[in-house]
């Protein structure tokens, strides 16, 4: 029997890696594990009261295709909380995670064929699901010149080189955590409108911004409420030009398992991705749905606001010890919970750096070939979601281990 040729995608390599560092700990190992994006905290207690409380008094059966009218109404009022933006609750589509909608988002939006650029390095899932979905991924080239976002002149280039049907978008990165500013995000939204490209814009990682960075002060659009994250310009805002935003409950509130985010669509997809949602799940996990509007109170606000700044003492303990990790360039970690290093200058590739790190000193971080199919032999990422106490043991055996490879 064949198997299909859009199949034939790449395994994300952080799961074969969070796969061996939990075999390692099921057999009594000291693991410390930092290869994952997952907050160590998981859901917040006023999520998880009103999932037992539904558990033990609702039959959840299925929800509407789109989601739960409740979770929709609750998604709406947080855009105009945070952002000061009007979306109306029926261009809310509740999905299976983040993957799940772009799943959606990518099925809605493209022909086999189209051509569908983004950052490279970037993540991996966006060039996977759109290649399996017959796409051709046009990746742009963004280093540190570029912060490692898209531009317009390197928009520019591949418009010329075959035309271009998509943008994805990612601010704040995985996995270097750059951010585009509010007139970045402008711009670039402006140009996808003039050249009939449709924007697909990755928020996941709203919310999870640090004071003080350049990205932040730039990014705060003028119209944002005070208490809405700093950097926290929404491609909501262009809806009326085609722009789709993705987002998921899964990182600044820690629901990761819950399996639980959401598209905000433009009218023209509405239709599309609405049909589309019904065959492909019938409907997002109805727990998950009816619980996580208990996320938007007050609350589950604040505990998610406890969560980034647990983040910060964690990336603070890494930047001040940015010289001894000897990790060189570093990519700006200005939002999202992930440090991108350069370490090539131990003389190693980085799958076998992180697979001889793991093996010798039970600390599992990810190579960047996941995030990088040309240069991504250099450099890691390491996710500081963990508790602040895990990151400087870590760091404690990534230092004395580094010292031994000299």
């Amino acid at each position: 029997m064949k198997v299909s040729r859009r199949s034939r995608v790449a395994p994300f390599a952080v799961m074969q890696i969070l796969a061996a560092a939990n075999a390692r700990r099921d057999a009594g190992e000291s693991v410390l594990n930092l290869c994952a994006g997952e907050p160590s905290t998981g859901a917040s207690d006023v999520v998880r009261q009103r999932a037992a409380e539904l558990l033990r008094t609702e039959n959840l059966g299925y929800t509407e295709a789109m989601g739960a009218p409740a979770l929709r109404r609750a998604v709406a009022t947080h855009y105009e909380r945070w952002y000061g933006v009007d979306v109306d609750p029926s261009r809310i589509a509740v999905t299976t995670g983040s993957s799940g909608g772009f799943v959606l988002a990518f099925l809605a939006s493209f022909e086999v064929g189209d051509r569908v650029a983004l950052a490279r390095p970037g993540y991996p899932a966006y060039k996977n699901i759109l290649a399996s979905l017959g796409c051709e991924v046009v990746e742009l080239d963004c280093g540190p010149d570029e912060r490692y976002q898209p531009t317009v002149p390197r928009l520019m280039e591949a418009y010329y080189e075959g035309g271009l049907d998509g943008l994805v978008l990612a601010s704040p990165a995985n996995p270097t955590g750059t951010m585009v500013s509010a007139a970045e995000l402008e711009t670039l939204a402006r140009w996808c409108a003039e050249h009939d490209v449709r924007l697909i814009s990755d928020e996941i990682y709203h919310g999870i911004t640090y004071p003080g960075t350049a990205a932040a002060g730039a990014g705060a659009a003028a119209s944002v409420p005070e208490g809405s994250p700093a950097g926290a310009a929404t491609a909501a805002r262009y809806l009326g030009d085609g722009a789709v935003v993705v987002s998921s409950f899964s990182k600044y509130w820690a629901m990761t398992g819950w399996r639980l985010g959401w598209l905000v669509l433009p009218e023209d997809l509405v239709d599309p991705v609405d049909a589309l949602a019904g065959n492909v799940a019938l409907c997002p996990p109805a727990l998950a749905q009816h619980a996580g509007v208990a996320a938007f109170t007050d609350e589950g606000m604040a505990a998610a606001r406890e969560n980034v700044e647990r983040y910060a003492v964690s990336r603070a303990l890494l930047l001040d010890r940015a010289d001894e990790l000897g990790w060189s360039p570093v990519a700006p970690a200005d939002g999202a919970f992930y440090l991108y290093g350069n370490v090539s200058r131990f003389g190693l590739d980085s799958v076998t750096y992180c697979e001889r790190l793991l093996a010798e000193t039970g600390v599992a971080i990810t190579p960047g070939t996941d995030f990088d199919g040309v240069a991504g032999g250099d450099w890691v990422r390491l996710s500081f979601a963990a508790a602040p106490d895990v990151v400087a043991a870590a760091v404690d055996r990534i230092v004395a281990w580094q010292a031994g490879l000299a």
